[in-house]
């Protein structure tokens, strides 16, 4: 595992660092553009007080922290894998380059000491997952790394009070940033309410701190920020773009972790673009508040 040498300093100084996936990046925004968003993300940590670590594997090397040459090449290499846990060590072993999901983030960026993490949203479980079994692996890691995860709820298209349920049922704690309401995504409100709340990012660095304290680190934190009002895609638009993908890739036989990118393919040429604007502002929210956590916590 290789650490950029200004994330290195950054962690050995107790100075605040995000970790950032990668798959956003590689499999999440049209090319090109990612690649230009993906520096607005690090650019957001840094406005935020903080040293962006954008993870991933390339060339055998799990990386914490890119350089350009890297990012480059993540955003622009149409070969470039979606990694997982279970991924990261054939990745590595055959020397590959794979983009980090949010479970295999999450796991890098605790083995390097990085305690909060941005997103844009979390995985979940799967409609009709009572048939197909189909979960993200990112409940389940989370439910065993000292990671802060800072999302704007979980993706739409999944089924999010299962989600919310497993959650539960795997001890890691949900709060609602300024909002009583569990965000889903494109929207302010997924219909599902929330327990806990956190109005700065102070009481939330205090609550990573109690969790030291208390020995419930271990477990992994959802911080659930919901999209701006402006940036919220409109609700008709996106139930009509959500049903007809839903069908497109069943049509498709899409399934499993392909799922996902082809939902939001799908959303982002159906919506004119709409539903892009949506997810770079999210992330770029989501990132400036995980900096401002990070900050606090740090201090």
């Amino acid at each position: 595992m290789l650490v950029h040498p200004e994330v290195a300093d950054a962690l050995a100084a107790g100075r605040p660092v995000v970790a950032l996936e990668s798959t956003i990046i590689s499999h999440g925004l049209p090319r090109p553009d990612n690649l230009r968003i993906a520096r607005e993300i690090e650019g957001a940590v840094r406005t935020g007080g903080a040293t962006p670590a954008t993870i991933a594997v390339v060339d055998g090397q799990a990386r914490i922290g890119l350089d350009d040459a890297a990012l480059d090449r993540v955003a622009s290499d149409p070969s470039v894998d979606k990694v997982s846990v279970r991924d990261i060590a054939v990745a590595a072993a055959r020397g590959g380059v794979g983009a980090t999901t949010v479970a295999s983030t999450a796991h890098l960026a605790a083995r390097a000491g990085i305690r909060v993490f941005a997103t844009g949203g979390l995985g979940g479980v799967h409609r009709g997952a009572r048939d197909t079994w189909d979960e993200s692996a990112d409940l389940t890691t989370l439910s065993r790394t000292p990671v802060l995860v800072v999302c704007a709820g979980v993706k739409s298209i999944l089924d999010v009070g299962a989600t919310l349920e497993r959650l539960e049922t795997l001890n890691v704690g949900v709060l609602g940033y300024r909002t009583e309401r569990f965000p889903g995504f494109y929207l302010r409100d997924s219909g599902h309410g929330l327990y806990w709340t956190a109005q700065s990012p102070q009481q939330v660095a205090d609550v990573l701190r109690a969790q030291d304290e208390l020995g419930s680190a271990a477990y992994g934190l959802v911080l659930a920020n919901p999209i701006d009002v402006a940036d919220e895609l409109d609700h008709e638009l996106h139930n009509t773009t959500l049903h007809a993908g839903l069908a497109a890739a069943d049509a498709a036989g899409v399934h499993g972790k392909d799922v996902t990118p082809f939902l939001l393919e799908f959303f982002h040429r159906e919506t004119d673009g709409a539903s892009l604007a949506a997810n770079v502002a999210l992330v770029l929210n989501n990132a400036r508040l995980a900096a401002e956590v990070a900050a606090a916590y740090a201090g």
